[in-house]
Formats: structure tokens, C-alpha cells, sequence
């Protein structure tokens, strides 16, 4: 098998590889070509002429471009049949109409000299359509050979030899001197002609790479990275199919995104890495460009491999030069690679280094998210307790984390019966999204619990006592929350009524739904969040709480949004909780998270207390999901 790796412009099939070839230049081509150019717009707008054109009519760029052709070269007013310039504009006409070449007759048209006044001149015009992609004309080349002394020439040869003088070799040499310089502008004409498809190819190779490279910046994952390469690989490279081989020691896992044999498939198959086969000669850093070897075909158990004799592979790697494989393709016919079709593989194997390695970054981790995320989640699950089910209050919590796998924070409910018999519900949120904060979160539930079974007082007085024993204890986090208790004096418990009193430290209002009533936010002025002044004092509110009310707690999860404000969200939330409220607890519950947060981008936890009649059995949630 033979290998190009080390010459980047490889020969041919059987060929050896020579000297690295110039790129021409062509827009210097134009300019310093010897017959006279003009480049058109299809309105007959000058766009360029190269220097034969400026010296054969004594003329600037400067007063050329940016002009209709006609006016830089208008009729000669004195010239009894001035058809020349006519005869040119019907010839650029039916250039334009039938996308074809058009080669004029001598034609006679004076044109403008400096100081005014006319010259007479004589020339071999020929137009040529430059068509792009779809076939339309978007320039005309217009070549205009000065024959004048030609003409002249052949005049006074026609008078000598009329009066008698022997000029016919003058004539003929005359002639001769015409010709060739009309094979010379002919060839020209078709190396500018070679040289515009070749152009082509590569503008068509370039929107190719470009579209590659924002479909891979895309990708997530490396199925979605592989899924990309086979839709827009092939249109970069120009080649009939394209293999990626990443790296999975000892061996190769190669993908054959499409191709003869496959196409839209996605067969795979897997070859030692210590393998000969072009694709693992580049998967172990060594380009391989220009190679026509069968046996590589066969050596890969991939479907129509085989039927593409022509192979270059190039070796993918992290900025840092770490290998992560290769990427192949091949082309159904033998052939040579040219400078710029290597460096555009060159550029699209880099296209699919940088795509694979962000990919490989991301699902790292994603792994690494979802590990945090496993053991957060754990802690966190494991400090959020059932609550009790008092006689005739029913309590369903919720704890929901975020869609995002590496999100993870401090919001934490809570619900206990305190000694003097009343029920307590709690909804905090730790400020932070990490271990760190779920830590933290465990520590303020323990030591709000334990003041609230100690502390003799109201919620605003239970708060402010776990405040200053956070700041006593060391404990610097700050924190909001929302302390419910419910409580009901002897006089309230023979009319079957209760009082819910809570105190709000910084966080979102409760919202309390009314059989008969709707639904309300309970929108009372907030206190500091806890840990920002620890000696201040703190104030309570009051509602009563009817037979079948529900109470409902949660954290800003539920409600916040990052492309609304925060009266969006409370608003859909109380409509949602009113529309809801007929459904049992737990349903409600439910019902209300799926609504308002079917994803939500941050942790959520919620605590609903219902307060049933006291003349019959109340339901009881089951324990916590």
C-alpha cells in the first residue's frame, strides 16, 4: 500500500509526487494578459479592464469603472454609418439571452482621444457569459482586439498589389500574426474558463465547510456530532463518502457515514488500532492524502468501502494534541489531490477536532453533573422527612429537582407538630445551586426545628429566635423562608374554625384557596432574609382558615422565570391554584406542579395543608414520592 502523508499535494495513481505547485493568481492574469478585457455587469456596466484594454484606448480604471459602456465609449457623431458600437450591442444581447459565447465579425467603431475629437479604429470583438451556479449570467467578459494596423496593413497590401507591387508575403504574414494571436487569446479564453470552475468548485466546497461548521456547533453528543458529519461532511469535501474513527484503545470504532453501498446508513465495525489501513495510520497522527489502494476498502467491514479506489484520512486531535481518531473520505474515481483540496480536508478534519472535543467536554460532564447530582439529591431527599397528619389537616409535600443536571441547591420543606399541639409548615431556600448549599440547607432545617419545639411564640417570634441562633452558631448563609402555623383556641374548635398565622423572611407569599372564594395570594409585607440582620425583629399575619381552605407554601422555583417578570409567575400560579382547587389534596398538588412548572430550571418544593370539617374522617396523604 502506498502512502502521500508526507506530501500534501500527492500524485496520481502510479505517479510520483513532485514539486508543490504556485496558486495562480488570476485576478493578475486578467490584469497582465495581453489582449484587451473589459468585465461587465449584465446592465453593461464596466466592473475591470485589465491594462491592454487602458493602453489600446487611452484610458484610466478611474474613468472606466463604475460607468455604462456606452457612455465611455459613445457613437462618433461625424462617422456617416457608425454600426460598430450597434453591432456590439446586439452581440452583448444575445450573449445575455442565450448564456453562449459570441465571436463578432471586424468590426469599425472610433473611439474617444484626450483633447477631444474621435479616432478611427478597427477591432475583433468576442463576449463571453460568465454564468453562476444556477445558470444565470453575472458578468459578461468582453475581449476587443485592436486591428488596426492589421487593417491598414492589409489595405495598403490590397493597393500595392492593385497598382502592382508584389506585397502578398506582407499579406500573408499580415494574416499569420492575426491568427496566432487569436490562438493565444482562444487559449486563454479557456484557462480563464478552467480556472472560473475551478473557482466554483472551491466556492461550492467553502459554503459546504461553513454549513458544516454551524451544524456541528450544534451537537451535544457525539451520535448527534456523527449524525451532522453524514448530512453536510459529504457537500465540504466533495467526496462520495466520509468515515470518522474515534479512538477506543487498543482498537477503532469507525462510523461510515453514507455513502456507495449505504446510503443514509450508519454501519460501523471496529480495527485495531496497530492496524496499516490509511484510516489508523491517521488515527495515530499521520496524515494520508492521495491514496488508491483497495486492500484499505477491504480491511474496513464496512458496506461499499470497497467500490472507492481513492482515500485520504486525516488524524482528529484535542487543541491540546491529545489523538481522538480519524476522519476518511473517499472518491469513486482515481485521482490526485490538488494544493487547496488539502487544505480544505485540512480544514474540515480541524472542523470536526474542535465539534468532537467540545462534545467529549460536554459529555464529561454531563457524567460528572449527574454524578454531583445523585449524591446532592440523595442528601437532600433523605433530610426531607414525611410530614405528620394531624386530625382534620391534611399535609402533601413535594420536592421536584431542576431539569438541568447540574443544578442542585437549598430549598427544603418542612412539617411538625409543635408541643403545644399546633401545626407548623416550612418552605426555605438557601441561597446557592450546589453540594454546599444542600449541606447547608440540612444544617438551618435541624436548627429551625429545634428552636420552633423550644422557642414559646409566634412564627415572627420562632424566626427571629432561629436567626440569632444561626449568627451564634457561625452559620453566615443566607436564607428565605416562610413559617405557617395553624391554631385553633377552644371557642374556634366548637365552630369547627381555625387561624392560620405565619411570618414571611424575604419569600414569595403564600397563597391560600377558599371554597367559594378563589384563590389569593397572601401579599403581606416581607421581613429580611434570614442572615442578613440577625437582631432585627420580625412581624406575623393572620387569616382565618375555613373548613376545606388549602394552603399552599413553595419556593421560587415554581414561579420564576428568567423572561418574565415575577408577577407572570405568581399570577399564573394563583389562577392555577383556583382552577385546580376541587381535586383532592394530593391531586391537587400534583395537578398544579404539571401546570405551572412542567420543567422546571430550578429546584422546587412545596408544602399544601388542607383544613377538612371536623364533624367527619379526614383524608390522609400517603407518604411522600
Amino acid at each position: 500500500m502506498r502512502s502521500d502523508g508526507d506530501h500534501p499535494a500527492g500524485g496520481g495513481h502510479g505517479s510520483r509526487p513532485g514539486p508543490e505547485l504556485p496558486v495562480p493568481d488570476f485576478a493578475k492574469v486578467f490584469d497582465e494578459a495581453p489582449a484587451p478585457f473589459l468585465l461587465l455587469t449584465p446592465d453593461l456596466v464596466i466592473v475591470h479592464a485589465n491594462r491592454a484594454r487602458l493602453e489600446a484606448t487611452s484610458t484610466t480604471l478611474e474613468e472606466q469603472v463604475g460607468r455604462h459602456l456606452f457612455d465611455v465609449f459613445p457613437m462618433n457623431p461625424d462617422d456617416p454609418a457608425p454600426d460598430g458600437l450597434r453591432n456590439l450591442r446586439a452581440s452583448l444581447e444575445l450573449t445575455l439571452e442565450t448564456r453562449r459565447p459570441q465571436t463578432m465579425a471586424l468590426q469599425k467603431y472610433d473611439i474617444p482621444v484626450p483633447g477631444g475629437g474621435f479616432e478611427e479604429r478597427f477591432w475583433s470583438p468576442r463576449n463571453v457569459p460568465v454564468l453562476d451556479e444556477d445558470g444565470e449570467v453575472v458578468l459578461l467578459l468582453h475581449r476587443s482586439d485592436d486591428i488596426t494596423d492589421y487593417v491598414r496593413d492589409r489595405e495598403a497590401a490590397r493597393a500595392a498589389v492593385a497598382s502592382g507591387k508584389q506585397w502578398s508575403e506582407r499579406v500573408q504574414q499580415v494574416e499569420s500574426d492575426l491568427f496566432e494571436r487569436t490562438r493565444e487569446l482562444e487559449e486563454l479564453n479557456a484557462e480563464l474558463r478552467r480556472s472560473g470552475e475551478r473557482e466554483r468548485r472551491t466556492a461550492r466546497r467553502l459554503t459546504g465547510l461553513a454549513a458544516t461548521a454551524s451544524a456541528l456547533a450544534t451537537a451535544e453528543t457525539v451520535p448527534g456530532l456523527l449524525e451532522r458529519l453524514a448530512r453536510h461532511g459529504r457537500d465540504a469535501t466533495g467526496a462520495e463518502a466520509v468515515v470518522v474513527a474515534l479512538r477506543e484503545d487498543p482498537q477503532l470504532a469507525l462510523t461510515f457515514l453514507g455513502g456507495p453501498g449505504a446510503p443514509g446508513a450508519f454501519p460501523t465495525a471496529h480495527l485495531p488500532l496497530t492496524s496499516d489501513v490509511p484510516v489508523a495510520v491517521a488515527a495515530r497522527g499521520r496524515a494520508v492524502l492521495g491514496v488508491e489502494d483497495c486492500r484499505y476498502a477491504a480491511a474496513v467491514p464496512l458496506p461499499g468501502a470497497a467500490d472507492l479506489p481513492t482515500w485520504a484520512a486525516l488524524p482528529l486531535s484535542t487543541s491540546g494534541g491529545e489523538p481522538l481518531g480519524a476522519v476518511a473520505v473517499g472518491w469513486s474515481a482515481e485521482r490526485s489531490l490538488e494544493v487547496d483540496e488539502v487544505q480544505l480536508l485540512e480544514a474540515f478534519a480541524a472542523q470536526c477536532s474542535q465539534a468532537l472535543e467540545r462534545v467529549r467536554r460536554l459529555e464529561d460532564e454531563r457524567r460528572r453533573a449527574r454524578a454531583t447530582r445523585t449524591l446532592a439529591e440523595a442528601l437532600q431527599r433523605s433530610l426531607l422527612t414525611d410530614p405528620p397528619q394531624p386530625d382534620h389537616l391534611q399535609v402533601a409535600v413535594r420536592y421536584l429537582p431542576a431539569a438541568r443536571e447540574a443544578q442542585v441547591g437549598g430549598d427544603w420543606y418542612d412539617a411538625f407538630l409543635t408541643p403545644d399541639g399546633s401545626t407548623t409548615i416550612v418552605v426555605g431556600d438557601v441561597t446557592g445551586h450546589d453540594r454546599e448549599a444542600a449541606a447547608e440547607m440540612g444544617q438551618l432545617r435541624g436548627v429551625l426545628r429545634g428552636v420552633a419545639q423550644t422557642a414559646d411564640g409566634s412564627p415572627g417570634h420562632v424566626l427571629a429566635s432561629f436567626d440569632r441562633a444561626l449568627h451564634h452558631l457561625g452559620v453566615t448563609t443566607l436564607a428565605t423562608a416562610v413559617l405557617a402555623r395553624v391554631e385553633q383556641t377552644p371557642q374556634e374548635r366548637g365552630s369547627g374554625l381555625r387561624t392560620l398565622r405565619w411570618s414571611n423572611a424575604g419569600h414569595p407569599p403564600p397563597v391560600l384557596v377558599e371554597p367559594g372564594h378563589g384563590a389569593r395570594l397572601l401579599e403581606r409585607p416581607a421581613d429580611l432574609l434570614l442572615g442578613l440582620l440577625p437582631g432585627s425583629a420580625r412581624g406575623d399575619h393572620e387569616v382565618p382558615l375555613l373548613p376545606g381552605t388549602t394552603v399552599l407554601l413553595y419556593t421560587d422555583g415554581l414561579v420564576e422565570r428568567r423572561d418574565e417578570p415575577l408577577d407572570a409567575g405568581l399570577e399564573r400560579l394563583r389562577a392555577a391554584a383556583e382552577d385546580l382547587a376541587h381535586l383532592p389534596l394530593d391531586g391537587f398538588v400534583d395537578a398544579l406542579v404539571a401546570r405551572v412548572v412542567p420543567e422546571p430550571d430550578d429546584d422546587v418544593a412545596v408544602v399544601a395543608l388542607r383544613a377538612h370539617p371536623e364533624d367527619r374522617p379526614a383524608p390522609k396523604s400517603p407518604p411522600r414520592r
